[in-house]
């Protein structure tokens, strides 16, 4: 059984090591390019009003700045655009150096004085994303900077109106939580860009004052969206590199119908089609420069600042972020354009195909295309072409004049910028007023390049194939061939539409014919929901892996993925997608990682249930392994959640449930785009509940090797504190005095209410540790004591082990009749044990004879389970056992030992959880000592901790003796599976409420081991 057991729970390992795998390094390699500085970065700290100064004296503003530009801005007389970054969780206001220092190279780069002055704020580098409680603080002195920063332009001649604000993380956040202050005016802020920021939800839920903040913002921008629809925000996700804030959470919480709030991955911005990680986002120099050249086109020559028209806004950054059209912004479109030239230079197309690769001689070139023919047999026209600078390149004839065309409409503006060409796709039907389309291919300058364009219809050349079953752990697979005759192609991914599924495609190319100047090939993942697109560019031939994952569920399962593959003439393509299983374990666990907490800490609780059930029916608990693994049944739990939400269902059970003022259930957290995450989830997504099970194997897998990692780590601690420790040999070692315990639960309460609460858990769980590592060195002492006792006598005592034993086997089968004897025998106990008072009481004389008695006791006790299944009888007996003089210790004690350090490894692992829970509040604490030594406000661990240090130190004098005669132990193992199914209901989306639950366990338990 137990290699059965480890065996299990090693396969659940891997199972998670593989998951970790595929979400920490199963992907690309960082292809950004690092962003430098070409001179020494400075950055000039702003002064501020001594009363914000004294109220925040652990934050700072501060404007960056370069070489020549650092000298001119020592005055603080500033002309620029203002733009202020805001760091996010545990981030440097340094980070702003790559915004800044690309600003001024590209301010240098043009004619004007138009320039960015860029400002950044110190946090003090706060785990705000871990803790909730420094959020509001942040967001006040936020307005406070953005009121100083427009206070240094008021000698400018057109001094600005509003600040943009970049929020790296926690400080794209802030920013919209801005909108909440009472005294805020909208108009300071007229422009918010995010990067890799968690709008929808925080990552990890460890505190009210964290889920609080989040709600007050999401009520100020979905419930009061009409008076936001002027504040443009721009949220970007870094994609599947970043770990740390999965991209579905950046989705702005808004209604889809505001045209002013884009959220987009960082892999669909043109110009960067990578993936970036949580901290490459800021200084990602793909993306920088794409943030960059939004800012220049968004200021107004006239005045040097940022227009303030909104659809300006939102027209650059389409044009930026959403689809690059390759030209220059703001021309017109509707104008007709004369084009010119000898008819040496027009050549009409009368091929379904045109394939033009420019010479080195500089020449003029036009390729007339008529439509007149061409409109019933196809639907489209593509044209694609590489290198080539004209951004006007596509026209629409409206005026023939012979075989030339005098007149034209520029078609160009709906050019898609792609990583290896520049395409464009016009509808035919949308082209009702043109007789000819034209495509100029001159190059005058000698600049070669190449111009592939084609007659499509759209319906033969898209395919649709289903996928395989997420189950079919990629034994299945969907193929299709494409006998290449175009240069598109759309396969529609049938039934992809949700985040747990995880597919390898695999595109196979190959030509009979190569030649050195095909263009390469193009594979687009788009997903119609969300601007999640992926790019992937490969040669002719290749064999192309491309990862088939998504960052959120399509609420309506309506359609699938769509794969786009620009291609080569005259080649065969096979595509074949089946499912990866190693990937599905990863997007497990991106979503579903944060509630992994909760079901260890069930795993533990029913496995500290299970060796209290252990200590009423046998007297000794079980080992702490052995006892995780026996709490591996999540029919218990989950059965009993699954009847909840069905019941939820029905209206009556609602309103039963609303008049009892419970909590809503939680669950997995949601995974649709559509901005209204819920406490619970839709009806329809049923999928997530089927994962319970595995969340369940993978926590009892962490915490039986939790287990076996810290019973590894208090022996390799205990053999460096044994010198330090006179060898012990009472079960009694690292107990406190009752005195003691009051003084302890005194000091730590003040300590508690004057400092953190965090802090008087952690010292806590210190002094229960140090009772733990006694009990382990006072177990191997006497271990070695046991090896040097004399072998006859050990034989003896073996052998009598051995018979008893049996006997005990034998009468711990005979039942009632047997604990009744046993009733009697512990009546008999009690009179030997008032006798061994009176005896003691009689002064140094008769302590000795009670030793001699304890070491005969040593002896009944090791008659072995007899006594101890009968009811632990007899603890003492009249016939002493002395080796040259010295009494003989048993295995007994040895046993006694080891039960009662089984007992504390398994709270010592229950205790570990709220510490981790609250460890960002105590270093949050202690990171601000050297600003203000008072008491942490506010603090989520208080006075929630109170009862659960109080439990905790009265648990250290605790063992199992005491336990098993404890009267309401019966009913306090009984307790802990309620507790687990209660934690499983209400703790998924509100960690922090899991401390609640441990408390609740503990203070049972305490109160067993008094009574």
């Amino acid at each position: 059984m137990r290699v059965a057991t480890v065996a299990f729970y090693g396969c659940a390992l891997g199972l998670l090591a593989m998951g970790l795998r595929e979400m920490f390094s199963g992907f690309e390699e960082n292809r950004c390019t690092m962003t430098y500085m070409f001179e020494y970065p400075e950055y000039r700290r702003i002064a501020l009003p001594r009363r914000v100064a004294r109220q925040y004296p652990a934050y700072g503003l501060y404007l960056y700045g370069e070489g020549q530009y650092a000298q001119d801005t020592r005055g603080l007389k500033l002309t620029g655009a203002p733009v202020l970054f805001l760091p996010g969780n545990a981030g440097s206001y340094k980070q702003a150096r790559s915004l800044g220092s690309v600003a001024l190279r590209k301010a240098e780069a043009l004619e004007g004085g138009v320039h960015l002055n860029v400002f950044t704020i110190d946090f003090n580098e706060e785990l705000v994303a871990l803790y909730g409680g420094s959020l509001r603080r942040q967001t006040h002195f936020l307005h406070e900077s953005i009121k100083a920063i427009l206070r240094l332009y008021k000698d400018h001649e057109a001094p600005p109106h509003s600040v943009v604000l970049v929020g790296h993380s926690m400080g794209g956040v802030v920013a919209r939580a801005l909108f909440t202050l009472p005294r805020f005016s909208p108009r300071l802020v007229s422009l918010i860009i995010t990067q890799a920021s968690p709008h929808q939800a925080p990552v990890l839920s460890l505190d009210t004052h964290l889920l609080e903040f989040y709600s007050a913002v999401r009520q100020r921008w979905v419930g009061r969206a009409e008076d936001l629809r002027n504040v443009t925000v721009l949220s970007v996700g870094g994609g599947y590199r970043d770990y740390q804030v999965r991209s579905g959470l950046t989705a702005l919480p808004c209604p889809q119908d505001d045209p002013s709030k884009l959220s987009l991955v960082v892999t669909a911005v043109p110009r960067t089609w990578v993936s970036t990680d949580h901290l490459s986002i800021v200084w990602c120099k793909e993306l920088v420069l794409a943030t960059v050249r939004a800012f220049f086109d968004l200021i107004e020559p006239e005045t040097g600042q940022f227009s303030d028209d909104p659809e300006r806004r939102m027209a650059i950054l389409n044009h930026h972020f959403i689809r690059h059209p390759v030209r220059v912004l703001g021309e017109q479109l509707e104008t007709p354009v004369s084009l010119s030239g000898s008819p040496k230079t027009w050549s009409e197309v009368n091929t379904l195909r045109l394939a033009y690769s420019a010479p080195k001689e500089g020449q003029a070139k036009y390729f007339l295309f008529a439509l007149s023919s061409r409109r019933r047999a196809y639907s489209h026209f593509y044209c694609r072409s590489n290198n080539l600078e004209m951004t006007s390149w596509v026209y629409g004839c409206t005026q023939m004049n012979g075989s030339m065309c005098v007149q034209a409409v520029d078609l160009s503006f709906g050019t898609e910028l792609l990583p290896a060409y520049k395409v464009l796709t016009l509808s035919l039907s949308e082209l009702s007023s043109v007789s000819h389309l034209i495509v100029v291919a001159s190059n005058l300058n000698g600049r070669q390049f190449t111009v592939e364009c084609e007659w499509q219809r759209q319906e033969s050349q898209t395919i649709s194939v289903p996928v395989p079953h997420v189950l079919s752990f990629g034994m299945s697979v969907s193929d299709v061939t494409l006998n290449s005759t175009g240069l598109r192609h759309t396969i529609e991914l049938q039934h992809f539409h949700q985040v747990y599924q995880a597919f390898r495609i695999s595109v196979v190319s190959h030509c009979k014919v190569t030649k050195a100047d095909r263009l390469p090939n193009v594979y687009i993942m788009k997903v119609p929901w969300f601007r999640e697109d992926s790019v992937t560019t490969s040669s002719i031939p290749s064999v192309t892996e491309i990862s088939g994952m998504l960052h959120t569920s399509r609420p309506d399962n309506s359609a699938g993925v769509l794969l786009q593959l620009h291609t080569a003439p005259n080649c065969h393509y096979k595509v074949s997608v089946r499912t990866s299983f190693p990937r599905v374990l990863g997007q497990v666990l991106r979503f579903c990682g944060p509630v992994l907490p909760v079901y260890v800490a069930v795993a533990l609780l029913l496995a500290c249930g299970g060796q209290m059930s252990s200590v009423v029916r046998m007297g000794r608990p079980l080992q702490m392994s052995h006892a995780v693994a026996r709490s591996l049944q999540p029919h218990k739990v989950d059965l009993p959640v699954y009847l909840l939400h069905l019941l939820l269902r029905y209206s009556w059970f609602q309103d039963g449930w609303s008049t009892l003022h419970l909590p809503p259930l939680d669950a997995l957290p949601a995974t649709s785009p559509d901005g209204t995450t819920q406490e619970g989830l839709p009806l329809n997504e049923d999928w997530p509940r089927l994962l319970s099970p595995l969340l369940y194997v993978l926590g009892a897998a962490m915490a039986f090797w939790g287990s076996v990692l810290l019973r590894l780590f208090l022996r390799l601690l205990s053999l460096l504190l044994a010198p330090l420790h006179r060898p012990s040999v009472s079960r009694d070692c690292g107990t406190l005095h009752r005195r003691t315990q009051l003084l302890l639960i005194l000091c730590l309460s003040v300590l508690g209410w004057a400092s953190c609460g965090a802090l008087s858990i952690t010292a806590t769980f210190l002094l229960h540790l140090y009772r733990v590592l006694r009990l382990q060195m006072t177990e191997r002492s006497l271990s070695h004591m046991l090896n040097l006792a004399p072998e006859k006598q050990t034989d003896k005592d073996n052998g009598t082990g051995n018979k008893e034993r049996g006997t005990g086997e034998k009468e711990r089968g005979t039942g009632e009749k047997e604990r009744g004897t046993g009733e009697k025998e512990r009546g008999t106990g009690e009179k030997e044990r008032g006798t061994g008072e009176k005896e003691r009481g009689t002064g140094e004389k008769e302590r000795g004879t009670g030793e001699k008695e304890r070491g005969t006791g040593e002896k009944e006790r090791g008659t072995g389970e007899k006594e101890r299944g009968t009811g632990n009888s007899e603890v003492l007996d009249s016939k002493p056992k002395e080796c040259n003089g010295a009494p003989l210790l048993s295995d007994s004690v040895l046993q006694d030992v080891r039960d009662d350090l089984q007992l504390h490894v398994s709270l010592s692992a229950l205790l570990t959880l709220p510490v981790m829970l609250c460890a960002p509040s105590l270093i949050h604490w202690t990171r601000n000592l050297r600003y203000s030594v008072a008491r942490l406000d506010p603090d989520p661990c208080w006075p929630h901790s109170l009862p659960l240090f109080i439990a905790s130190l009265l648990l250290i004098n605790c063992n199992t003796l005491t336990l098993s005669y404890s009267k309401t132990l019966p009913i306090t193992s009984r307790l802990l599976l309620p507790l687990s199914v209660a934690m499983v209901t209400f703790s998924p989306l509100h960690l922090y409420r899991v401390n609640y639950f441990v408390s609740a366990a503990l203070v049972p338990l305490a109160v067993s081991c008094l009574f």
